[in-house]
């Protein structure tokens, strides 16, 4: 059967679903590697773990702190859960040329936006209350900011949420800004915990 005009005009994002199913991969082995030092501090709790470099950078205060179980159980269980569905969505864009459904979209981009919210919270947590920077969430952080962009960015130029056609337009162009807007985005979280941890002075001691 011939394609439609509408799958004959539809561009496959295979640059969106290469980095999906990459940061997928990166997001899960980081929270595999949280979810084996929690398995090991419920074994011992003096146990020295391998993400513990010095006092400011370790994730040990991060597992065991109530802000590492929001839910009831280790928040790296939710990343085990997201960071799969991710790699699913990308694998997903590169196995079909339909298009995925409007509410797809919208569903995967609530997701993304929930977890770019607990993101935010953790960082702040980690920022000014734990005083600590942990590894693995470092690396969860450093690939669900610009997962956020660029899945939100793609709805908005695609019209997947829908906005006026001028709107569309310029997030065209955002969108192929995301790696800068992941920079800024990086540089605020760092210049923060400079301010708040002194964490260039204090990283090895």
């Amino acid at each position: 059967m011939p394609d439609s005009p509408a799958e004959v005009s539809y561009r496959r994002p295979t640059a969106l679903a290469v980095f999906l199913i990459v940061a997928g991969l990166i997001g899960v082995w980081a929270a595999f590697m949280l979810t084996v030092d929690k398995f090991h501090l419920l074994a011992d709790p003096d146990a020295q773990l391998s993400c513990n470099f010095s006092v400011l950078i370790g994730c040990a205060k991060n597992l065991n702190s109530w802000q590492g179980s929001l839910l009831g159980f280790p928040n790296p269980i939710l990343g085990l859960g997201g960071w799969t569905a991710t790699i699913a969505v990308g694998a997903g864009l590169l196995a079909t040329r339909a298009r995925f459904a409007r509410w797809y979209w919208i569903a995967f981009n609530v997701g993304v936006l929930l977890a770019l919210i607990l993101v935010i919270f953790l960082i702040t947590q980690s920022i000014t209350v734990l005083d600590v920077l942990c590894p693995w969430c470092m690396v969860t952080w450093s690939v669900t900011i610009p997962t956020f962009w660029a899945v939100t960015l793609y709805n908005l130029k695609e019209g997947n949420i829908p906005v006026p056609e001028r709107a569309r337009r310029v997030f065209r162009t955002l969108y192929s800004w995301v790696p800068l807007i992941t920079i800024v985005c990086y540089a605020i979280v760092a210049i923060l915990a400079q301010i708040q941890l002194d964490w260039i002075h204090r990283a090895f001691v």
